[in-house]
């Protein structure tokens, strides 16, 4: 795709929550404060940043969406891997979200963000002991991914743990237009595969036998898959739920956790699917979902913040190959590893900046916009139609507000770039530090500077005994 303009159009259609005038203009005007404060600079030369009240309009849409069906009653809880940030973990834990977390670091993450433990999720296929002994105790809901996790919490829980427990099934509905990116396929790692040859019998007796077990977990995937496809994995939970407790002759399964996986849309600056549609989408398929008999669970991340985000990083040099202008930047495969590596899945909307930070314009020319990593692959975006982009220029990579700045590829040894929220209205706008650049002292710490006569001493002592 091309982006012709320094600043994608705003479109006029629905959105999640309401679209601040002019979100292309907002960035820009971030950007430029950015420039003007010192915060991206020859010194400085890649932030990424988060629209803080875009954030809250986001969220204030997800509960809206949910709150159409007067019957539901509803957690949202925020995927901590989409950002895994304190601040922002923060201000969603302020916004009234919970949190769904998939590992020993994001549960610390999530308690220290201040989120309640009965507002947390643990999910993730390969939970230890140790993981399910802190959950456990602490009071943090649990998905167990398998009959076998199942069997490890009976013998960790006590019989007065606050834990919501439950059990992650894949309605095995197939897979949407990125493999990795669907986990409801025939093969899928997660979850208890019902379609499989007695599968769908042997959780219901796993319930028969386990009254502490109270839910049901799905999640069918995330980008690249359509409404139609998350529905009727969410449809396949619904008719479990509604079988194990029609079985057992009583209301054993009290929740359903529906998982996230709005996909969003790189292509322009709408926000599309809202997720007005997809609850639509999901009373189509299961209508009983929401009429007050189960407690519901959210998990959405990359749909509350995408769009909330932008990744700034000033252009080092441009050059000349074949025929095609090349603009090298500090923005590359560390902080975009899936848009580089799969660039039809995740592609990225470029804007053109001068040094001061003001939007370029005039003559255009097709370009790459390429990153600092060393192998030929680390492009951003590929042949685009930007204004002449010069040295001591800067560049905004649209919708990266999730996963991008926050949860970087260490490659190269390149430290991590800065990260600001800003909120604010037109003119008034402010920055604040969510975190700081990683230092080189930092990088040098992290590869093993305190140990590293290690392995020279280690050898000496092996030839000395030998």
């Amino acid at each position: 795709m091309n982006d012709t303009s320094s600043t994608p159009p705003q479109s006029s259609a629905a959105a999640q929550g309401p679209l601040r005038p002019a979100r292309s203009a907002r960035f820009a005007e971030a950007l430029r404060l950015a420039v003007a404060e010192g915060l991206l600079s020859e010194q400085r030369p890649l932030a990424g940043f988060l629209d803080a009240d875009g954030i809250r309009d986001s969220v204030d849409a997800l509960r809206d969406a949910f709150a159409a069906e007067p019957g539901a009653r509803v957690l949202h809880t925020f995927a901590a891997k989409a950002a895994s940030l304190v601040p922002v973990l923060r201000l969603l834990a302020d916004c009234g979200m919970g949190c769904e977390v998939a590992s020993p670091g994001e549960l610390r993450l999530a308690v220290e963000a201040g989120f309640p433990p009965a507002r947390i999720v643990l999910d993730s296929p390969a939970k230890t002991r140790a993981e399910l002994r802190l959950a456990l105790a602490l009071g943090v809901a649990v998905n167990a991914d398998s009959f076998g996790e199942i069997r490890r919490i009976e013998e960790l829980r006590s019989p007065g743990s606050p834990s919501v427990l439950g059990l992650r099934v894949n309605p095995q509905v197939g897979g949407g237009s990125i493999g990795a990116m669907s986990t409801a396929t025939a093969t899928s790692k997660f979850g208890v595969a019902l379609r499989d040859p007695g599968a769908r019998e042997h959780v219901v007796q796993t319930f028969a036998e386990r009254p502490w077990l109270t839910r049901l977990h799905a999640h069918v995937g995330s980008q690249g898959c359509s409404l139609e496809l998350i529905a009727a994995g969410i449809a396949e939970t619904y008719r479990l739920a509604e079988e194990i407790n029609e079985v057992l002759g009583t209301r054993r399964i009290t929740g359903i956790d529906i998982g996230g996986g709005l996909p969003v849309n790189f292509s322009d600056d709408e926000v599309r699917p809202a997720f007005a549609d997809y609850v639509t989408a999901l009373r189509a398929a299961a209508p009983g979902l929401f009429d007050g008999r189960y407690d519901l669970v959210t998990e959405f991340g990359r749909s509350l913040l995408a769009k909330n985000g932008f990744i700034g990083a000033r252009v080092e040099y441009t050059k000349e190959a074949g025929g095609r202008r090349i603009a090298l930047t500090h923005a590359g495969a560390q902080i975009a590893t899936r848009t580089v590596f799969m660039p039809d899945a995740w592609p990225l909307r470029v804007g053109a900046f001068d040094g001061q930070g003001r939007p370029r314009s005039g003559r255009t020319m097709v370009q790459d916009i390429a990153g600092p990593c060393c192998f030929a692959g680390d492009i951003v975006a590929h042949a685009r139609e930007l204004p002449e982009l010069h040295e001591g220029d800067f560049v905004a990579l649209y919708d990266t507000g999730a996963y991008y700045f926050s949860t970087p590829w260490a490659y190269n040894s390149l430290p991590r770039p800065a990260v600001y929220g800003f909120a604010g209205g037109t003119g008034a706008l402010r920055l604040a530090l969510v975190r700081e650049a990683q230092s080189l002292d930092s990088v040098a710490a992290e590869s093993g500077l305190r140990h590293a006569d290690a392995l020279r001493d280690l050898r000496a002592q092996a030839q000395g005994l030998s």
